[in-house]
């Protein structure tokens, strides 16, 4: 896909808010964490509650970095040229797909491919 400075720009701009976004979001979950503190006094039912918010934060954050880190790669291809080609079989990634998901690294087809198990997905694999 050759995308116009323009264009290029545009997406540039939308995946460094998204990567502003999230590390915003990584910092409070980080934070929210460091304050979900176990206390001795805690009740069974606390506890439990206690053991959940722990869980759900560090499902978060594990999201969360996965995330970042496509949107850092797709930034990176940004500036190298390959922005809107798939990583796997390298053709053009359909422009409605870009619109929502600017960081996507592959086109809907591979996704698909990756989703049901056909081929393996190196971001998941790193």
């Amino acid at each position: 896909m050759t995308l116009t400075p323009q264009s290029a720009r545009r997406y540039e701009e939308k995946l460094l808010e998204q990567k502003q976004l999230l590390e915003r979001v990584m910092l409070t979950a980080v934070e929210q964490g460091r304050e979900t503190v176990a206390e001795d006094t805690q009740d069974i039912a606390d506890q439990a509650v206690l053991s959940y918010q722990k869980e759900l934060l560090f499902s978060q954050s594990t999201t969360g970095h996965r995330q970042l880190m496509l949107v850092r790669q797709a930034l990176t291809r940004v500036q190298d040229g390959s922005f809107g080609e798939c990583v796997h079989c390298g053709i053009e990634i359909g422009s409605k797909r870009l619109e929502a998901l600017p960081w996507t690294p592959h086109c809907i087809e591979c996704q698909e491919k990756i989703e049901n198990g056909e081929i393996e997905d190196p971001v998941r694999a790193a």
